[in-house]
């Protein structure tokens, strides 16, 4: 039965992003596996530009395979390339200087621009038919087709706490779990586990038929 591997935050872990990806290509019998990668990529790690080029690379060899999706850290990296008012916001007090470095650039306007074209074409979400896919979360209040990119990457409260059924399984990350294990309740499932801060890189494995994931899989 296909499988759908759905990664959590990487931050520029390119060493654990390559190892995950092997233990799931080995996981996968059938070697027709969806992934999504579910945003904020960048920042804080070693490595920024060596995951965007991993990941660019992955979708260009398995276009119908990979989903990338853009994450909280992606839109600040956005906003200060747009807006130098924003530089401080995502180089000085959310990692983007560890990507700019990574990058060996000083600026957010020396990024690679086939680098910066893709983030810019991130999708906010994805929706499988039984599981809804996205960085931080959604707000309860909307349905899904009707809600606001910011909280799509920033959301935490009241989505984390209410435990109603939203039409879909939420898949998400953004909210790192200092414990290394994954939160799984019945309406959703947060594949933080901090990998950036010293935890596992976590994919929730998922099989077509069925909402909840079958399994876990991680790499330190």
């Amino acid at each position: 039965m296909p499988r759908t591997y759905a990664i959590g935050d990487i931050h520029g872990c390119l060493d654990k992003l390559e190892r995950l990806v092997e233990r799931c290509r080995s996981d996968d019998t059938d070697a027709s596996a969806r992934f999504v990668f579910l945003g904020d990529l960048i920042d804080r790690g070693p490595d920024s530009r060596g995951v965007v080029e991993y990941l660019m690379d992955f979708q260009r060899r398995h276009p119908d395979r990979a989903i990338c999706l853009c994450g909280n850290h992606e839109d600040m990296a956005l906003h200060a390339i747009d807006d130098p008012s924003q530089t401080a916001q995502w180089v000085v007090r959310n990692g983007g200087r560890q990507a700019l470095a990574s990058y060996g650039v000083s600026t957010p306007g020396e990024l690679p621009p086939d680098h910066v074209a893709w983030i810019r074409a991130l999708p906010t979400h994805h929706d499988d038919g039984l599981r809804f896919f996205v960085h931080a979360g959604i707000d309860p209040s909307r349905p899904l087709n009707f809600q606001d990119r910011h909280d799509l990457l920033w959301m935490r409260e009241p989505f984390l706490s209410d435990p109603r059924d939203f039409g879909r399984f939420i898949v998400h990350g953004h909210t790192p779990l200092k414990d290394g294990k994954p939160d799984l309740r019945t309406n959703r499932v947060n594949v933080d586990t901090a990998a950036v801060l010293g935890g596992p890189l976590t994919a929730a494995v998922f099989e077509d038929g069925r909402r909840e994931p079958v399994g876990f899989l991680q790499e330190i």
